[in-house]
């Protein structure tokens, strides 16, 4: 990682704004090589997570944050649920549409218009490590409200010591266990379940951490 935010000073307007074009630039320019790349991951064991604590009766409205290509909307419709994309890059849009059928929102992840209560359940894959430490707060706050009273949400980030800064040509924040619970549970979140990945390797070889909550 290089250009590590040290977080003396807040990010200013025009960084943030910085920030989220060049992410989004990257995943523009690499939207095809992305979902080639990307498309046989095998993350049923987060889908199920997500799946195994919604409380009701299936069909569930889902939200994939940071959907990409559109991978999971086709595993969420496959099972019989309603899914919704939602991504900052309109390539990735663009695709994503194309591969699922489905509805697919082109939202700035720091700039989020959701609808209240909507969703039984958010499916954030590998997407909020994205957001820059200052503005996950308010991130957290816009998933909490477009969820459904006890809704759930899904996550899973690249785990750090809680470094931040870009790597290559994008942003990243790497949190550990203990601060990632810090925002979600401030945010109004009640922990169900945490595990890392991928399953079945030493802890040293898991670089994925995933939590679920529930909307109090």
């Amino acid at each position: 990682m290089s250009e590590d935010q040290n977080h003396e000073r807040p990010l200013s307007k025009d960084e943030l704004q910085a920030i989220t074009r060049r992410t989004i630039q990257h995943y523009d320019e690499n939207a095809a090589s992305f979902w080639v790349g990307t498309k046989d991951h095998d993350v049923s064991q987060n889908v199920v997570a997500l799946l195994t604590h919604i409380i009701g009766d299936p069909p569930f409205r889902i939200l994939d944050f940071g959907c990409g290509p559109g991978r999971d909307l086709v595993r969420f419709k496959a099972l019989g649920h309603e899914p919704v994309g939602l991504d900052g890059s309109a390539e990735l849009v663009a695709v994503a549409r194309q591969n699922s059928g489905c509805e697919v929102l082109l939202q700035d992840f720091l700039v989020l218009d959701l609808p209240a209560s909507r969703f039984d359940g958010v499916f954030a894959n590998a997407s909020l490590f994205h957001v820059p430490r200052q503005e996950l707060s308010g991130v957290l706050q816009a998933l909490w409200d477009t969820l459904k009273p006890g809704g759930v949400l899904f996550c899973s980030n690249p785990r750090g010591n809680n470094q931040e800064g870009w790597s290559d040509t994008r942003y990243g924040c790497y949190h550990d266990l203990d601060q990632w619970r810090r925002f979600v549970i401030q945010a109004g979140f009640t922990e169900l379940q945490h595990y890392y990945r991928p399953p079945g390797k030493p802890h040293s070889q898991q670089p994925w951490l995933a939590t679920v909550w529930r909307k109090n």
